[in-house]
């Protein structure tokens, strides 16, 4: 048993994740019956990240902005880091209302079979903006919303900071408690390769590469919407702009990535954005604790790029022909939609009524679409989340290397 046990840890952790991944798609493809009694490990993989999401958001960035010092380069990268992820969330939208107009997914789509889904009343821009303020730390704390946690997080640093001496043990306290969390984040990821393959073990059963075919175009869409996204954004930034070895980058970025793809989460990629900026890409602590758990409450790439093409798939469902004003309107209230969605599976279908009503769909309109595509969308948003956790680790290289703070890899 013993040697087992260190033939098993020698093996890079991507590669075991890789190979739960393989055994997960047979089960679910040859033995679905299994799937069921497997799928508690899966979301006992998943709550024990999302166990670990939020003081792991509060401490690092806390610890972050207090590890800079100085407000004034705090302002640097924080300004970097929201005007980077502005740019790759709009050119996500673009990509995906531009695949969504070439190819015409939504032309012809069954609207006639599809149950109506309520989506509730979408949050106004003033209310999402609002929100970002907390009247109670504690609930934000106890609901997860991260936007509030980030705004207190910060403060809270910039307290310890303004603090002076007195501040001192506080900060020692918030990176100590960082490094016992990252700690905790590699006890938890030994449990990976199980979780990937009971959570895709039970997706392929439940839906079945099926999937792929009753939804092919928009499913071909999303698939392609990745890739242009990560080919002409993401990789130009990382070679030209971080200055680092694209192969190199995405070998180190394996884990994270697999991760966003099992879980369909960028809340849960998290832990393992963070170990492997420090470790493997060399970033700094208190850039990567600062610039990475923003991303994950902002830099949203997938949902972005679904948003774009899933509001013009939805017009042409609809038989509503789009002139320039309205994909306008829609390149603009997607983006924005993009920033406020919660980090959680197939939150990017909820932002949609946000994005049609803007351009004249009723809710019941909107509601008939998500009918339609929400049976199939797991899958579909195991792809997209990709590009978000590329996203977040693509802008924290950048801003690393523009704050010279990023070692040889």
């Amino acid at each position: 048993m013993a040697a087992f046990a260190r033939r098993w840890f020698a093996v890079p952790l991507w590669q075991r994740v890789l190979a739960g991944l393989v055994v997960g798609v047979a089960i679910g493809l040859f033995a679905p019956g299994v799937a069921p009694w497997i799928a508690f490990v899966g979301e006992l993989f998943v709550r024990l990240i999302r166990m670990l999401v939020v003081p792991i958001v509060f401490v690092s960035i806390a610890a972050g902005v207090t590890a800079l010092g100085d407000p004034r380069r705090l302002g640097s990268v924080g300004g970097r880091t929201v005007a980077l992820f502005a740019f790759t969330t709009a050119c996500a939208v673009s990509v995906g209302m531009a695949l969504a107009l070439l190819l015409e997914p939504g032309s012809g789509a069954m609207l006639g079979n599809a149950v109506p889904h309520a989506l509730g009343e979408p949050k106004s821009l003033h209310d999402q903006l609002i929100g970002i303020v907390p009247v109670n730390i504690v609930q934000s704390l106890a609901e997860g919303d991260m936007l509030a946690i980030i705004f207190f997080a910060i403060l809270f640093g910039f307290g310890v900071i303004l603090a002076g001496d007195e501040g001192r043990p506080m900060a020692t306290i918030l990176a100590s408690a960082g490094r016992v969390l990252f700690h905790l984040v590699r006890i938890v990821m030994e449990f990976t390769p199980f979780g990937v393959l009971a959570l895709i073990a039970k997706a392929v059963a439940d839906n079945g590469v099926a999937v792929f075919t009753n939804i092919g175009w928009l499913a071909l869409c999303v698939v392609l919407g990745v890739v242009v996204q990560m080919a002409l954004v993401h990789l130009p930034l990382i070679r030209l702009v971080a200055r680092l070895s694209i192969r190199r980058f995405f070998r180190a970025a394996a884990d994270p990535l697999l991760v966003a793809f099992s879980t369909a989460s960028s809340a849960a990629t998290l832990p393992v954005a963070l170990r492997v900026a420090q470790e493997r890409l060399r970033i700094d602590t208190a850039i990567a604790s600062t610039v990475l758990p923003i991303g994950a409450s902002i830099g949203k790439d997938g949902t972005a790029m679904y948003v774009g093409l899933i509001s013009v798939f939805s017009l042409q469902a609809l038989g509503i022909a789009a002139d320039p004003a309205m994909l306008a309107i829609m390149l603009l209230t997607g983006s924005l939609a993009a920033f406020g969605t919660a980090p959680i599976p197939s939150a990017s279908l909820f932002m949609l009524a946000a994005v049609l009503s803007a351009v004249g769909v009723s809710p019941e309109q909107t509601a008939l679409v998500v009918g339609l595509i929400l049976p199939f969308d797991r899958l579909l948003d195991m792809t997209r989340t990709v590009a978000s956790a590329s996203a977040n680790l693509t802008v924290t290289a950048v801003v690393a290397r523009r704050e010279g703070a990023i070692g040889p890899l």
